[in-house]
Formats: structure tokens, sequence, C-alpha cells
């Protein structure tokens, strides 16, 4: 597939830091904003539960995001925490909301997937794509009864 760049790891591709860009874009209202920051996917202890002391992401990675976001001119700092679990293949990860609950699965195995998770009345639909061994984006495209957005995030190894 030109363009992409086929992952035989996930986890020990996203093992670092990496510079976040995001946009975000309300499609009904035309109001945007913007996320910059960093993104460190760091190593799982044993029991999945934070950080482990080795650079082995064997039990999986801790995705730590942080930084600014901007909202029709208001900053405000920001951040979350997902679990990226091994998930059924090295090109392969269950991800995960930092409390353990499912949020979609990945698999990267062409350099581009799509998935989706259903949220209550919203449903977000997400395109992964991996451009290089420093450079990846993903796209969300979410929608609900108060919900048409879209949000487009470039990652950049630090």
């Amino acid at each position: 597939m030109a363009g992409f760049r086929p992952v035989d790891d996930v986890l020990a591709y996203l093992v670092g830091r990496w510079r976040v860009e995001r946009s975000v874009r309300d499609l009904a209202s035309g109001a945007a904003g913007v996320f910059s920051g960093t993104t460190v996917f760091g190593p799982l202890d044993g029991d999945g539960s934070g950080p482990g002391e080795r650079g082995v992401p064997s039990e999986g990675l801790l995705h730590h995001e942080s930084g600014m976001f901007e909202w029709q001119g208001v900053a405000r700092p920001a951040e979350r925490t997902l679990r990226f679990l091994p998930g059924g293949g090295a090109s392969r990860a269950d991800v995960r909301f930092a409390d353990g609950r499912p949020f979609h699965d990945l698999d990267l195995a062409t350099g581009r997937y799509v998935a989706d998770h259903p949220c209550a009345a919203d449903f977000y639909r997400g395109e992964f794509t991996v451009f290089d061994a420093d450079r990846w984006r993903t796209v969300w495209r979410v929608g609900g009864p108060a919900k048409d957005l879209v949000l487009t995030t470039d990652y950049t190894r630090v």
C-alpha cells in the first residue's frame, strides 16, 4: 500500500515520546480548537496498573498525553491516559481507557486501520495511518445527537 508503513510490532513501534498536534473541528457550529503537547508510551508493570521499571512492553503500554487545549480563544491544560495491551498478534493492540474499559482494537499490520467505538448515543470512528518510523496520524469522526466533530492528531517521534 503506497504511503502506509506496515508495523510488525505495534507496541515496540509506539514506545517512547511523541510530539502531538491535534485539530478539533465542530462541523455543526464551525468552532475549531487545537491541542499541542506530548504523548509518552511507557511500559506497564506486571499487573497492568502503572509504569514498569523495564523498557520492555511485554505487558502493554501506558499512554499518557498532556498539553494545552485551546477552544474558542481559551487555553486550558488537558491530559488523558490509555492502556495499549497486547492483542492477538504483534501488529495488534487492545486499547483501553485508564480504568480498563474497552475503547477499540488496533491492527497496524498494513500501516492503516479503521476502528469503531460506540459511546452511549455517540459513535466514534477512528482511522489510524502510519507514515514512517517516526510519524503517524489518527482521524476520529464523532457523531451523535449533540456531536458532529472531526479530530485529527499528528504524532511525531521526539
